[in-house]
């Protein structure tokens, strides 16, 4: 069989981009399909697309949207790079940065002249996001002078507001109810924003902070701990035996001098990320601004604020706005900025499943 798709870089991650009705509702045949055009029913990806890491192994499966309230719908499903798994349990923020330019470039949604807010609602999370797309003349440019940590070349800027991204998975912002506990004799935050994360203070594992990810990778006690860690945290968060899935995500955090910055190592989950994921980001970020968690070292008040999460590649920005209300200051919104670059439109042909 046949398919198309568009290949794009969306912030620093790179995937496929499908529309919806293009792909079999039966899950088994549709995963069929996006496991051969990333290639990963062969350990080395020979024919498919996929670059041999979990980065550039992702797909997005764009629809109108089922929400009154958005525009379209989009599943991420991220494709294992050496196993014919596919998981559309998590979000991905970056992928986010390319649903609205494709969904506008196939119809799914009218631009105006000068900027397209397109409404998303995302399926794994049941969030909403609004990205701000560049339409000069009615069509979505890519073009531009915006750059982002980890990638080389500028291009057009692509505003994301996450608005109820906020215990999507779980159905709480702090599933175990608790903002802080102990697992494997270390402190740990569970929290579900943007992402389950599984967050952990570096320094209380005997690093700075500043590790490069292959250093953090090839420390086996580390990695041991690590996912000794996320396993139990999976199933305290209510997610079950999480041995196969990819979330929740472990992240170190240490914390610098000044309180609106925070550095942070985030693992996708078994490989160090070797920037940051956006919606690890946004969880860091909710984190690092809500008392009591292992991100937190300052009193914040109610209002916007701009953060910074510091990254092996960089840095990202993040606005987020709190409020107070009963349980205390909570985040409401978070907003960023992210590019995303058009690579291809293909045909893919597909072997029959077996």
């Amino acid at each position: 069989m046949t398919i198309n798709a568009t290949m794009m870089r969306a912030g620093t991650s790179r995937g496929l981009f499908f529309l919806g009705r293009d792909l079999p509702i039966d899950q088994d045949q549709r995963d069929h399909i996006l496991i051969h055009a990333i290639g990963s029913h062969d350990p080395l990806q020979l024919e498919g697309v996929g670059g041999g890491t979990t980065l550039t192994s992702k797909v997005a499966i764009v629809s109108p949207s089922t929400r009154a309230d958005c525009d379209v719908d989009y599943l991420f499903v991220q494709i294992d790079p050496t196993k014919a798994i596919a998981d559309s349990k998590p979000n991905c923020g970056n992928m986010l940065s390319g649903v609205g330019p494709f969904a506008i470039e196939q119809g799914l949604v009218p631009a105006t002249n000068g900027e397209t807010v397109v409404r998303i609602h995302n399926v794994n999370t049941k969030s909403r996001i609004d990205a701000t797309i560049q339409t000069p003349k009615g069509v979505p440019v890519y073009d531009g002078l915006t750059h982002i940590d980890g990638v080389k070349n500028p291009a057009s800027p692509i505003r994301l507001s996450f608005h109820d991204a906020f215990g999507g998975v779980t159905g709480h912002l702090f599933p175990t109810g608790h903002r802080q506990e102990v697992i494997q004799g270390i402190d740990v935050t569970c929290i579900d924003a943007a992402m389950p994360l599984v967050m952990m203070r570096a320094d209380q594992l005997g690093f700075l902070g500043n590790e490069k990810p292959h250093e953090l990778d090839n420390h086996e006690q580390f990695v041991s701990l690590r996912e000794k860690i996320r396993l139990e945290a999976g199933k305290r968060m209510g997610l079950g035996d999480v041995t196969h899935l990819v979330i929740p995500k472990p992240v170190l955090v240490s914390h610098l001098d000044d309180v609106h910055h925070i550095q942070s190592r985030y693992f996708t989950p078994h490989k160090c990320h070797t920037s940051h994921a956006i919606t690890g980001a946004v969880g860091v970020a909710t984190a690092m601004t809500t008392e009591g968690t292992v991100a937190c070292t300052y009193p914040w008040n109610a209002g916007h604020h701009q953060v910074e999460i510091h990254h092996p590649a960089g840095k990202i920005g993040i606005e987020v706005h709190c409020e107070e209300d009963d349980q205390g200051l909570v985040v409401r919104r978070a907003n960023l900025l992210r590019t995303a670059r058009k690579i291809l439109e293909a045909k893919f042909f597909i072997p029959d499943m077996k």
